[in-house]
């Protein structure tokens, strides 16, 4: 192979390896980062950070035959997803109208809970339980979060009397 190719492959390989571990920080990282943060938009904003490093190491625990980490993780995830919800109902509560960090809440939580069932299935028997209950709590704080950024949906409006016409 001439010189100038493996130098140039050699390149694109550091650079690579270098950009991989500048955004791969662990999950130990931002959870330092997560609990600390006091913003709760920001908080939420890194919990999509935080919880997909959290899902990739539940991932690499269940390849390894490790359910209770598993759902260690998913129940941490569970509860970094209730304190940074709770930060926003507390710092904003009106998601109707200041809905920065709730969408982006809300979006993570519906992958949040694709992961637990995911991790249910791969989970045997007696592993199951917790995860069933994380999920509930995930669906739960999802319901809550849809109705706090749409509470006048369509089919929950009272229907109006229709116009009586006026006789002449």
């Amino acid at each position: 192979m001439p010189r100038k190719l493996q130098v140039a492959l050699g390149v694109v390989f550091l650079i690579s390896l270098a950009h991989s571990l500048a955004a791969a920080q662990t999950e130990g990282e931002w959870q330092v980062r997560f609990d600390r943060e006091t913003n709760s938009v920001r908080k939420a904003k890194m919990l999509e950070k935080l919880g997909d490093a959290q899902f990739e190491e539940a991932r690499e625990a269940g390849k390894n035959g490790d359910n209770n980490t598993v759902g260690l993780i998913m129940e941490k995830y569970r509860d970094n997803a209730r304190a940074a919800f709770e930060a926003l109902k507390k710092q904003h509560p009106d998601a109707e109208r200041h809905s920065n960090g709730y969408r982006q809440m809300e979006m993570h939580l519906k992958q949040g809970i694709r992961e637990v069932e995911d991790s249910m299935l791969a989970a045997p028997d007696p592993f199951k339980p917790p995860l069933q209950i994380v999920r509930q709590d995930l669906i739960a704080m999802d319901d809550e979060l849809i109705h706090m950024l749409f509470p006048q949906r369509p089919a929950e409006r009272k229907p109006t009397a229709p116009p009586t016409e006026k006789q002449p």
